[in-house]
């Protein structure tokens, strides 16, 4: 079985958010197409500051998306309380600052224990899958297994950033790494952040990550030959391991 794809679309709603409009450029019509092409789940980032998803998005995307709808979200009242309104299929815990462009690294699972694991039993017990963001870093696996997460998802934006090919090898071992020792606790293993059509293909063959959540780099090639061929051409990556 091949891993999934889960294409964001929190770019389509960036590109609309520049002119306050409603619905244009339409990130549910975006996941529709994504989803006709192939794209297992739909994933998207309701912020605190609302720069890009908005609430009417996650609303209408929870009512008829025909795939998963993954809410990535803060570990904040706000965000929860909206989580278990809506109750998407999971729920993704990331680390939040107003002044990022985009999510930096992973959460703190072990400094913000108590917090976490009161949230990821309220997704639980809501049936939600709790899924939390983190750096390839042993000791965040284990206090995420600790804590009762269904799966992590591993940040590898330091693997798709690197500046040549021993940090490469080091990130990449690092995620390797991570990612055995959170299989093996019995976690679904998840990965993004940075990925796109090239960097993507070494990660296709550590055979324990499930999903990949993706969307820069396809909305970015979407911009050239359209959402529904960049979104097959990322699943036909994935199902062929590049």
């Amino acid at each position: 079985m091949y891993p999934r794809l889960g294409v964001n679309i929190d770019h389509i709603a960036t590109l609309r958010q520049v002119r306050r409009l409603v619905s244009c450029p339409d990130p549910v019509y975006a996941a529709f197409i994504a989803a006709e092409a192939g794209a297992d789940q739909i994933t998207c980032h309701l912020r605190e500051d609302r720069r890009h998803i908005q609430d009417r998005d996650l609303k209408i995307l929870k009512e008829t998306v025909p795939v998963r709808l993954n809410l990535e979200m803060a570990n904040t009242q706000e965000m929860l309380k909206i989580a278990l309104y809506l109750k998407p299929f999971s729920a993704t815990l990331v680390p939040e600052k107003r002044e990022e462009i985009t999510t930096e690294g992973g959460l703190d699972v072990m400094q913000h224990q108590s917090s976490l694991q009161r949230t990821v039993g309220m997704l639980s017990d809501a049936g939600v899958r709790a899924c939390l963001f983190i750096d390839p870093d042993l000791d965040q696996v284990k206090a995420s297994h600790k804590i009762s997460a269904d799966a992590v998802e591993i940040h590898t934006g330091r693997f798709c950033e690197a500046k040549n090919p021993v940090e490469e090898e080091q990130e990449f071992q690092a995620i390797a790494t991570a990612t055995r020792a959170a299989k093996k606790l019995g976690l679904a293993v998840h990965a993004g952040h940075g990925l796109n059509y090239h960097n993507l293909k070494r990660l296709l063959h550590i055979d324990e990550i499930e999903e990949y959540n993706i969307g820069h780099s396809i909305v970015a090639r979407a911009l050239f030959t359209g959402l529904d061929q960049a979104v097959r051409e990322m699943v036909e990556l994935i199902r062929h391991k590049g």
